[in-house]
This record gives structure tokens, sequence and C-alpha cells, in this order.
């Protein structure tokens, strides 16, 4: 990464040096530049030419566009390794969140090629997925042609939905596929890494019967590919996390557990201690969480299968029912499960959330979810809700610490394997120009779990490849620079 900027940086200083009065087409002036890799925390100029950062100086620059954003941080766009919401109505949510690249790599897409294509020219921000493992493994089956069929309908359609995915994949999930359904799931696999697929998402939590054998073997191909394996854990405790750290271990395969909050509940401190000693030993596992003490999926996943209320230490009245806001009792429990509908769930403690907020190495992921005006309040407010709660409020981390974690850390979990990604998470030289503009003294989420999802607070500006997308906290209309992020296999 440094040779690749460090290249640029001559490139562009040797243009600097040959007009000494070049137009930039927009200047940042005078915000507090903070770059997570360099370190640099300091007032200065940057220059922006097409879509990559030209220069950053004390000096005055001359641009075509010149905005003052004195008293204002200026920060890499925040890359959010887990979202649901697919279109851009969920979009410029997170763009209010200061979120430039926002990447479904839990679950990842069905017919993923497809997808790609038909969000091209139509985005906010950058997009990307892993390969969809349930979904690769539901079609090698067999026997649901039919439901793959109306799948990409409603994918081309840009009707497809993780609602509707999980709905027709999952009734599948309690079969257990012979070896040849097996060998054919690692082939479609293959296959939609050559589409561009991130990794390989594998949320077996809501697939918990399927054969460790099974599983085993996906990691194995991710091992063998060194691709990235994002996994939400077989079950919300300890064992589910040393289940897939073994798996990991044993195939060399690079891992990222999603939510570690929600996944390791009161034993999030031991979980973070495995995943520090396995870096320390040299393997390739990472971890991220959300700034809030509620969860949120369907209440037909395999989450609320009998001994749910034992295995999460809740009950009906911890449950919040996103179509209508209320509290469920057993009655509107056993009614609703039988329908299709997600549910938010009142499950975690606050210091376990800071607790794992402060671990060095744990990224900050959305899990935002698709939209609903009482969906869970991550989908519209987590990078604001760091900055603004964590950071200045209770002083958990400092804000460079925050960035990183925000910007230069997803960066650099993805480069391996999402090439793009290299010039992402930074402000320098030769970087891509997705920034984030905010008020430090003024950020913070607006969405609650009472009133629903609302914009933060506190984002002034947002530039996704060098075009303002936000300005003056305005979202600019008829404006779609998001670009695709693909896997190193894409064809």
């Amino acid at each position: 990464m440094k040779q690749l900027l460090t290249a640029l940086f001559i490139s562009f200083s040797f243009t600097s040096f040959a007009q000494s009065n070049i137009m930039y087409d927009v200047v940042l002036k005078g915000g507090r530049v903070i770059d997570p890799e360099t370190k640099l925390d300091a007032i200065r100029n940057v220059g922006i030419i097409n879509n990559r950062i030209a220069q950053i100086s004390s000096e005055p620059l001359q641009g075509k566009q010149v905005i003052d954003v004195s008293g204002l941080v200026v920060a890499p766009g925040f890359i959010d390794l887990h979202i649901h919401g697919r279109s851009n109505v969920e979009q410029e949510y997170q763009l209010h969140d200061g979120v430039t690249t926002a990447l479904e790599l839990e679950w990842g897409i069905e017919h993923l090629g497809k997808w790609y294509e038909s969000r091209k020219g139509k985005a906010l921000i950058n997009y990307g997925a892993s390969v969809n493992w349930p979904f690769e493994r539901f079609k090698a089956i067999g026997k649901y042609q039919s439901a793959v069929d109306s799948l990409l309908q409603m994918t081309l359609k840009g009707e497809a939905n993780i609602g509707a995915m999980t709905n027709t994949i999952l009734r599948a999930a309690a079969e257990t596929i012979p070896p040849d359904a097996l060998n054919q799931t690692l082939a479609n696999i293959k296959a939609s890494l050559a589409e561009g697929g991130i990794g390989i998402g594998a949320p077996i939590g809501y697939l918990p019967k399927t054969n460790p054998t099974e599983m085993y073997g996906v990691f194995q191909l991710a091992g063998e590919l060194n691709t990235l394996v994002f996994t939400h854990v077989r079950n919300p405790d300890i064992i589910s996390i040393q289940e897939v750290i073994a798996d990991a271990v044993l195939t060399h395969a690079p891992l990222h557990i999603v939510h570690i909050n929600s996944m390791s509940l009161g034993n999030i401190r031991l979980s973070l201690e495995m995943v520090n000693a396995a870096n320390k030993k040299g393997f390739d596992i990472s971890t991220e969480l959300y700034p809030y003490t509620a969860a949120s999926t369907s209440l037909q996943s395999a989450m609320f299968d009998e001994g749910w209320q034992q295995r999460l230490g809740i009950s009906y009245g911890d449950l919040q029912w996103v179509a209508t806001g209320e509290r469920l009792t057993k009655e509107s429990f056993e009614t609703y499960r039988k329908t299709s509908g997600v549910v938010i769930i009142h499950v975690m403690k606050p210091e376990w959330i800071k607790m794992g907020i402060a671990a060095p190495g744990v990224m900050i992921g959305s899990d935002g979810m698709t939209y609903a005006k009482l969906a869970h309040p991550r989908t519209a407010g987590t990078f604001s809700r760091v900055l603004g709660k964590y950071v200045r409020e209770d002083k958990v981390i400092d804000l460079n610490t925050a960035i990183e974690k925000m910007t230069l850390l997803p960066a650099k979990r993805l480069e391996n394997i999402a090439p793009s990604m290299r010039f992402k998470g930074r402000i320098q030289v030769g970087a891509d120009a997705d920034i984030t503009i905010f008020n430090p003294n003024t950020i913070m989420d607006k969405a609650t779990f009472e009133k629903g999802l609302e914009f933060s607070a506190g984002i002034e500006y947002v530039m996704v490849n060098g075009t303002f997308v936000l300005k003056n906290g305005k979202t600019v209309s008829d404006i779609f620079p998001g670009q695709a992020v693909y896997g190193k296999f894409k064809k």
C-alpha cells in the first residue's frame, strides 16, 4: 500500500512542481485532517483532482470549488463491513452517518454477478458483497430450482432483500446435504467468487443444524484460496466462537467474526482474548461490533427455536416488533412467529459494549437492516453514535482511535481480497477521495428504538469518489458516484 501511494505521491508532486498554480477540482480548506495510517492530525488544505486526493498542504491551494471546512474534522469515509439494506433508501441513512462504502459481507447476496450489474450507476455510496454460502448451498440441493429462479427475478428488479432471501433459503436450513451436493456447493462458491464476491458469507447461526463437517469444508476451501470467511457463529455462546476459531486455525482460513457483542454476550471479554491470542500466534482473525445494547433479526430465525429464553437470558418483553414498536407477549410472539417480520432483541449490557469498543483492533460495523420506520437505530446511527457517545461523552476511546476503527482497520482487513480497498480508509495523496467531514462537537445519532430512524446530526459533507453526495448536511440530488468493490477473483 505504501509503495502504491508513494508512486502516486511522486506523480502528483511532480505535477505540482511543474505547475506552481495548479487548479484542483475541489479544495477542502482549513479542516482538521486526520489520517489514521500516517497519524497526521493537523490543520491542512486538501486538493482533489477527479476521484483522488492530489495534495495535502499547509499552504493555500487553488480550486474550482473551495469549501471552507474550518472547525470540522476531515476524515476518511467510514467503511461499514456489515449491512443488509441494498437500496438507496438505506444508503441515504448510511450517507448521513458518514459511510462511503457499505458492504454486505455477513450474509452475502444471491445471484451475485447479476446484483452487481443491477447497481451500476445507481448507488449513492460504494457497494459490494460476499458470496452467499446459504444460497449456494440451497441451489446445490437441486430440488429448489423454481425458488432459485424466483430470487433471480427479484434481484434483477431490485426487489430482493434479506428478508425475502432468508425466508426462501431457510426452508432447507435443517437438511443434511449429501457429498455430491456439498461438492456442488463449493463449486458454486468458486463461481460466485469469480463474479466478484468479497470472500464467503457464512451465517451458520441461521442454519445451526448444519453438520460441522459441511462447515469445515467451507473453511477448507477458504484456506486453500486464502479468502475471508465472514461468520455469524452457530449460537450466541462461547463454544460457537471456539468452533469458528478452531476451523480457521486448522484450515488457515482468514476469519472475520461479525458482531462479537451479540454473539458473546456476557463472555465478550473471553471472546476478545481468544481472538487476540489467535492473532499473536499468527492466525488471521478479526472481529467487529455495533454500539447498541440490542440485536435485531427475523422472528422466524433459528435464534427463536425452542429454548431461546434460556440461551439468551431474556423473555418475551425484551422483544420489540419492528412493524409497530410494541413489546411482545407470549401470545403476540406465537402469532407473529407465524408471519414474516423482524424483532429488536434487548439482550446486552452497556458495559459489554464499552469493553468491545475499547478493545484494540475491534472494528465498527452496523449490521444495518432493511428500511422500516421503526427499524433498529443502528441502520442510521452506528458511526455517529460511536463518535458522539463513546468518544465525546463517555471518553471510552479517543477520536483518532475511533476513526481508525471505522476506516483504516476495515480497509486493511479487505485489501488482500478486494484490491480497491488499498486506496480507501486513508487521507493521503493518491488515496480515493472518499471523505467524511463532521463536527466533532455536535455529531450524534438521532435514531432511537422508540421513534425509529432519523438522519444523524453533525455530518456536514461526504464525498464519494471525489463527488459531493452530502453538502451542508443535505443529500445532493441525482448524484450516484458509488462504485462496486469487487473481490480479487473477479474475472
